[in-house]
């Protein structure tokens, strides 16, 4: 099965929070798994707001940089590309989203994936409505 991780699951990988357990369920049963190549840079800004707020150390965000890094080697990493920005500006015009987040549902659609992680609710819904099969976290 090919799964597609929104940042906004991703992040449940190393911060453990309520989804993170279907989050790990979803890459047991992965056969392949992506994220687009926005993942890293929203990664990295959710975790230095942590680092900035206290909520993790600094050596904790040196480890999970290292882990985010690493383990994405191993993934297929969509880019942003004249298809996945067309897809995402249909997506922004029938759904309530933000930009990124019509951009994450893009790369998934484009990288046809057979299903989508996430824990944004419009993103679960618009991702539904473009017909893939979802798994909110």
């Amino acid at each position: 099965m090919r799964v597609f991780f929104d940042t906004s699951a991703w992040a449940k990988r190393y911060i453990r929070e309520p989804g993170s357990d279907k989050v790990e369920d979803a890459l047991r049963g992965a056969s392949e798994t992506a994220v687009s190549l926005l993942c890293p840079p929203e990664m990295i800004s959710a975790l230095s707001r942590l680092r900035r707020q206290s909520l993790i150390s600094t050596s904790d965000y040196d480890l999970i940089k290292s882990a985010l890094f690493r383990e994405i080697e191993d993934m297929s990493v969509y880019s942003i590309s004249i298809p996945v920005v067309e897809k995402a500006v249909g997506l922004l015009e029938s759904h309530p989203l933000r930009t990124l987040d019509a951009l994450q549902v893009a790369c998934a659609l484009e990288w046809r994936a057979d299903l989508f992680v996430s824990s944004d609710r419009r993103q679960l819904a618009a991702a539904v409505k473009s017909g893939l099969q979802v798994l909110g976290v």
